[in-house]
């Protein structure tokens, strides 16, 4: 089955350039030039993926993200045309999994996209019953129904949120460093990010499930090598 892709932009000849090549690689597109368009498709269509813009005529495309997040997994890109570090940072926190400035070449926002789909719908596809379920300290992440519940309370995770979880979990004592989490998640080891992408995804994660920066009983900063979940 094509994924579906929706494009929020009132830029209309940005969204239509995105349409275009995201089509020519057999995506299904919809277009919303704006919020009120887009939540109706956001209601209305089984999407995989939205990619939004941050500034829109009527509700900016953060609440947009914010909505989303209430209901769906599916992964968000973020476009923003200043490309201020707080965008980025923001759109991360809201519960966006990536972000790209404009102007960006249309053939690396084409492959942020597979590499988006490929990590989703890596962690939705059935897998071997031993692997399905992983257990720590009252953490429950179950890798088939993509569902995490902490001492019993469910978490609501986005997608790179549930990878990087995912990640630590499988190394469970071992320290892992930011490079090998980018690799893991994403995939496309050329894309020059910020540390700050994992560091506000910890950050997010870290909120979600009541664990302190100070004193943390769960994700760990090891200075200067990466992250790690205690045994």
């Amino acid at each position: 089955m094509n994924n579906k892709i929706l494009i929020v932009d009132d830029e209309k000849e940005i969204a239509d350039l995105i349409s275009l090549y995201l089509g020519n690689e057999g995506f299904i597109v919809f277009k919303a030039y704006t919020a009120a368009d887009a939540m109706r498709c956001i209601n209305e269509e089984k999407l995989d993926m939205t990619i939004l813009d941050i500034m829109l005529p009527d509700i900016s495309g953060l609440e947009i993200c914010k909505e989303i997040r209430k209901r769906h997994h599916y992964p968000i890109i973020m476009l923003t045309a200043r490309g201020e570090e707080i965008d980025k940072i923001t759109g991360l926190t809201f519960g966006a999994d990536d972000y790209i400035t404009k102007p960006f070449l249309p053939l690396e926002l084409v492959a942020r996209v597979k590499a988006q789909l490929r990590r989703y719908k890596r962690y939705n596809t059935v897998t071997a019953p031993e692997e399905d379920i992983i257990t720590h300290a009252g953490l429950i992440i179950n890798i088939k129904t993509h569902e995490c519940t902490l001492n019993e309370n469910p978490l609501s995770l986005t997608p790179t949120e549930f990878s990087i979880l995912h990640t630590l979990c499988k190394q469970i004592g071992n320290v892992v460093s930011s490079e090998e989490l980018f690799h893991q998640i994403w995939g496309d080891e050329y894309f020059s990010k910020s540390n700050n992408t994992i560091t506000v995804h910890i950050r997010h994660l870290r909120e979600k499930m009541g664990d302190s920066f100070e004193e943390p009983k769960y994700i760990k900063t090891v200075w200067g090598c990466g992250y790690k979940i205690e045994k």
